[in-house]
């Protein structure tokens, strides 16, 4: 009899300990994430691309918004003509320097012109002056 009595005195605990699940949480419900606030979105706008800067100092004055046709007839054949685009960079070279010419159309359906101009030594690539590498080039 005793072995009875402990036998339901052990399953009442072992019932009791399943039914209260052990550890009591706070709620039942179950707890959602917070969503982040969207910013509301805005329609896209539509703007024209900005101007080119032009990089104008002295010396330059012949070549800063120029066309292809007179960088030809001041510098003669371009060595390289790279069209990236509606942008285009122009090589010119002598044995002085390489001067590199880029130009952009000043709006579009344009012909480009320059507006950027970058020189350096042909022998080993150093930066030079800029209107000093025009100069020597004109006059070859």
């Amino acid at each position: 009899m005793h072995r009875n009595i402990r036998l339901a005195l052990t399953l009442s605990i072992m019932l009791g300990a399943c039914g209260s699940g052990g550890v009591k949480s706070a709620s039942t419900t179950p707890v959602k994430p917070q969503q982040p606030a969207m910013a509301p979105v805005r329609a896209p706008v539509h703007a024209p691309p900005p101007r080119p800067r032009i990089f104008a100092a002295p010396g330059l004055e012949s070549v800063i918004g120029a066309g292809t046709d007179d960088l030809v007839r001041q510098f003669g054949p371009a060595r390289l003509d790279v069209w990236e685009g509606d942008a285009r960079k122009l090589q010119f070279n002598g044995s002085a320097c390489v001067l590199d010419v880029y130009l952009y159309p000043p709006a579009p359906g344009a012909a480009p012109e320059a507006t950027y101009v970058d020189a350096r030594r042909a022998s080993d690539g150093q930066d030079v002056d800029r209107a000093s590498c025009v100069a020597a080039l004109k006059r070859k």
